[in-house]
């Protein structure tokens, strides 16, 4: 266990391995948001309340616990990167926080187009949202920090120092619906209760969030890639691969 986690640990063991796995990552990834995509928006019967407007779930969804599960994979690279200084727990703390801003603004962008209809309003101070948005500007404060040194090292420590004191925001979205009256609805999906959506709406749903962590971890591998190859450039093993 400790030999595999050194060597995940090794840019040049990631770069190998990551590129013999992306094309089955991405076929995968693929597969899944195109099935889910076109069961969930084009055959899933309707919302017997919202309509097709309930749609955006196979969007919003996804893209929200890509949000904040990637938070905690930032925070976790974070630490590593603070103990141990692995030079890939860095490079992964560099490389998610774009994509998870990313992730993070479209979950908030398609849940205001769906409170549109639901709410009658595209934006409130909802506990859920602002939790949310604050999650944004730690992802991008972390992103600011990564760009604003000259020193990696540096930038490193204080992006990880953030990214660990950042992780007290997680269970507060996770519990803002149920320890504050807001108008986001309580989650839909709960590990320790049954769905409160038909089987012909969670299916896709599930396929959905399947491939929405397939294409994150492709994104992140990819990203990856490109940060070690700029970090490694004179080192002999990516010379001999610019030779090839």
């Amino acid at each position: 266990m400790w030999q595999f986690f050194h060597k995940l640990g090794s840019p040049k063991w990631f770069y190998n391995i990551s590129g013999k796995l992306m094309p089955y990552l991405a076929f995968v990834a693929i597969t899944l948001l195109v099935v889910g995509a076109v069961w969930g928006l084009a055959f899933a019967p309707m919302d017997y309340k919202q309509g097709n407007s309930f749609r955006i779930i196979y969007i919003h969804v996804p893209t929200a616990f890509i949000a904040l599960a990637g938070y905690y994979l930032m925070a976790i690279a974070g630490a590593i990167s603070l103990i141990w200084r692995m030079k890939m727990a860095g490079i992964m703390l560099k490389v998610s926080a774009p994509i998870g801003a990313a992730m993070t603004f479209l979950a908030l962008f398609t849940g205001a187009v769906w409170g549109k209809p639901t709410w009658g309003t595209y934006w409130v101070w909802d506990a859920r949202i602002t939790s949310m948005l604050i999650l944004l500007f730690l992802y991008l404060g972390i992103f600011a920090l990564m760009q604003a040194f000259t020193r990696e090292e540096l930038a490193e420590k204080s992006a990880a120092i953030l990214a660990l004191v950042g992780t007290v925001n997680i269970p507060i979205i996770y519990k803002s619906v149920d320890w504050w009256y807001t108008l986001h609805q309580p989650a839909t999906l709960k590990l320790t209760e049954k769905p409160s959506m038909h089987p012909d709406m969670l299916w896709p749903l599930l396929i959905m969030i399947a491939g929405v962590y397939a294409f994150y971890a492709l994104a992140v591998i990819l990203h990856a890639r490109v940060e070690i190859l700029r970090r490694e450039k004179k080192t002999g093993w990516v010379q001999a691969l610019v030779k090839q």
